[in-house]
């Protein structure tokens, strides 16, 4: 009877074990790096420029289909921009990559970790979340889309918060039509 007894509690605390691990397996989505495709585009007086950079890794929780949280890494070095061409495209890749900007040599990874996630509606969240870009960490809040394996986002986020102050009119007079805005978008297509 005890060998039973013991039997039985063994086999019950073994299913709980496994069920959870599987759960918590099943509900993590790592991001398919490769098939996602992260946006930025800022803005000066005169225009504005727009680019692309990797994700280097991240993933989306889901419970019940929902949801949970979610981080992601992205690689700093490699930003690029799309819409320009030869030395100028060269410059300005050159120039983001500096200390004037995201000084990647010394901050290599941005990230972003969620903090808390609520459902607006049928695929669709307001999601809260740590940002760290160059070693600076703030709050940022964000609407997030998911349909299938597919997730979208779009954030707004100052560059001044993260010291990222070169062109800012808010540090320095007399920029004219060389100035640019604080404020920068990233867009985000993921597939998970």
């Amino acid at each position: 009877m005890k060998n039973s007894m013991k039997r039985l509690a063994t086999l019950v605390i073994l299913t709980i074990m496994t069920f959870s691990f599987t759960t918590a397996q099943e509900n993590r989505k790592e991001i398919n790096e490769g098939n996602s495709k992260v946006v930025w585009k800022g803005y000066k007086v005169t225009g504005s420029h727009e680019g692309t950079i990797s994700i280097k890794s991240g993933h989306l929780n889901f419970d019940k289909g929902k949801l949970t949280g979610g981080s992601f890494e992205i690689d700093m070095p490699t930003i690029t921009v799309t819409d320009l061409e030869g030395e100028n495209k060269g410059n300005l890749e050159g120039h983001l990559k500096s200390d004037d900007f995201f000084g990647v040599a010394k901050f290599p990874s941005a990230s972003l970790s969620f903090t808390n996630v609520k459902s607006t509606g049928k695929n669709s969240y307001k999601v809260i979340g740590d940002i760290t870009i160059k070693g600076t960490t703030e709050t940022v809040s964000f609407n997030l889309s998911v349909y299938g394996n597919k997730a979208n986002v779009s954030l707004k986020l100052d560059r001044t918060k993260f010291d990222v102050r070169y062109g800012s009119t808010s540090f320095f007079d007399g920029l004219k039509d060389k100035a640019i805005y604080d404020e920068f978008d990233l867009i985000a297509d993921l597939e998970f």
